[in-house]
């Protein structure tokens, strides 16, 4: 698998791909004309979200879009692609958004956002977390577009079939000497600011609820402390 460094990556949603030729299209059109100033007979790579990057040469450069000749497709695996981040909102939005950003960059793609008993936040930024979730994957330089969903409340989100994991300070069960497994649906449940109340970790079992680290962490610093461990 060859990985690659250096370059700028721009994304064009599946239906623009036909044979080898590649439309590039909306705020991706802009950056590479306005931003970056490329032209007809460059280099640019461009992936399409479902684990391809595509070197191309532009073909030619139209009013609101670009027309791209494919020359070399690399091919990458999801790893983590049965893992899912369950998240609370957090009373700090650029805390929240900071953690997404960082666990795109660390290779998650799928994402829940749940309601919990004691969030202070309310309402929900799909579209904006969506950009900020397409932006991290193409500064990382990864081909999974990620997906940020919303999930209801934690009685609704955790009815998923799959593993459960849940993280409280008082478990006896350290998650860093569980053996883990990446060929199952894994959910992987954060609590907010102020924890999660008594009700809801009546919605696990005891052997679903891990210790993280030996000390307490923030919200967003447990979310991408088990980001790097996966």
């Amino acid at each position: 698998m060859e990985y690659l460094s250096n370059i700028e990556l721009y994304y064009s949603s599946p239906g623009n791909f036909s044979n080898d030729i590649i439309i590039l299209e909306g705020e991706d059109f802009s950056h590479a004309v306005k931003v970056m100033r490329h032209h007809e007979g460059e280099e640019i790579y461009v992936t399409n979200g479902q684990g391809k990057i595509f070197k191309c040469v532009i073909e030619s450069v139209k009013k609101g879009f670009i027309n791209l000749i494919e020359k070399h497709c690399y091919t990458y695996e999801n790893k983590l692609e049965k893992i899912n981040f369950c998240l609370p909102k957090l009373k700090s939005a650029d805390r929240f958004e900071f953690a997404l950003e960082k666990c795109v960059e660390l290779g998650i793609t799928n994402f829940l956002v749940y309601d919990a008993d004691r969030e202070v936040a309310r309402g929900n930024k799909l579209e904006r977390w969506n950009k900020i979730a397409l932006s991290a994957m193409k500064q990382s330089l990864r081909s999974f577009l990620p997906k940020v969903n919303a999930a209801g409340p934690l009685s609704e989100a955790v009815k998923r079939e799959g593993k459960k994991y849940v993280f409280d300070q008082g478990s006896k069960i350290e998650f860093k000497s569980i053996k883990k497994n990446y060929s199952e649906d894994s959910y992987f449940f954060f609590g907010p600011e102020g924890g999660l109340s008594e009700k809801e970790f009546g919605y696990f079992v005891e052997n679903e609820i891990y210790r993280l680290t030996e000390n307490r962490l923030r919200s967003e610093t447990a979310i991408i402390v088990c980001a790097t461990l996966l």
